[in-house]
């Protein structure tokens, strides 16, 4: 196997931007603790001519070739080139493609970025960002009752880049600090139509993130309330009773990847809309 030093070239061709390659190569790259990719990504790869330049450059650092074309001509060269100095390749979409095409009987159009055009689904997740950036972190508390989902958290436990990666499905997220001592916004405690979810995470993950927080800004770390562990606690403490309070579920984020946490309130929200009554 062409690997050295625990590394090993990974090319990423794509007809489109190569979002979906990106994402598959470093789901399965990822169950290989021992060994690092070197990605090389291609995307908007839709001409012989672009092709050359790949194939030069998987000539050069010969690895694992994981491509998205839907031009036949370009992937038969791509395939044949890499059977010529035997590396490995395959069609992340290909088998896919077949499986489809053999379950409804129709062949594909063969739209090369059809995932990404400028329908419906796609503005409104622009609105869905939009909204989130102008009611990140408490801001603009009059407008939460537009929203889908709301955050509430502590300090630290990822609201703001939960919220966004929610946005990024269409889902319009707000988010909004729980602070000892402060009282929370009167229109949170009356919402009506958005999820609202309580983010929690133990007070030592608290204090790991906010001291790493504060040193990469040069603060003062050594009489700060922010992580000191008794405050800490209490905080927890306050959010968890607020929380139970107002029949908010709790989300526990301490071990949880941002996907992975925005992969659960998606179920909570998809889960909460079918279970409504239609209007």
């Amino acid at each position: 196997m062409p690997t050295s030093n625990n590394y090993f070239h990974l090319h990423l061709v794509s007809d489109s931007t190569g979002e979906t390659l990106i994402t598959v190569a470093r789901a399965v790259a990822a169950q290989y603790a021992n060994v690092t990719p070197v990605e090389h990504v291609y995307p908007l790869v839709r001409s012989q001519k672009q092709l050359d330049r790949v194939l030069d450059e998987i000539e050069e650092a010969p690895g694992i070739v994981l491509f998205t074309l839907l031009e036949k001509d370009l992937v038969a060269r791509l395939e044949d080139k890499c059977k010529e100095i035997n590396v490995p390749s395959l069609s992340i979409i290909g088998p896919v493609m077949q499986l489809f095409e053999a379950y409804l009987g129709a062949a594909t159009t063969g739209r090369v970025g059809a995932q990404h055009v400028l329908n419906a689904e796609y503005f409104k997740r622009i609105d869905a960002l939009n909204y989130t950036m102008m009611h990140d972190d408490g801001q603009h508390v009059d407008g939460l009752e537009e929203a889908d989902v709301v955050l509430v958290g502590v300090s630290r436990t990822s609201k703001t880049p939960t919220s966004i990666y929610l946005a990024n499905r269409g889902i319009r997220t707000a988010n909004v600090p729980l602070v000892p001592g402060i009282p929370v916004p009167s229109q949170l405690e009356t919402l009506t139509r958005p999820l609202v979810v309580s983010l929690h995470a133990t007070p030592e993950r608290l204090i790991q993130v906010r001291q790493n927080r504060l040193l990469t800004m040069g603060a003062d770390t050594s009489s700060d309330t922010y992580i000191d562990k008794q405050a800490v606690a209490d905080e927890v403490a306050f959010a968890r009773k607020l929380s139970a309070k107002h029949n908010w579920p709790l989300l526990e984020v301490t071990r949880r990847s941002i996907e992975e946490t925005a992969a659960a309130i998606m179920k909570l929200y998809t889960d909460r809309q079918r279970n409504r009554p239609s209007d």
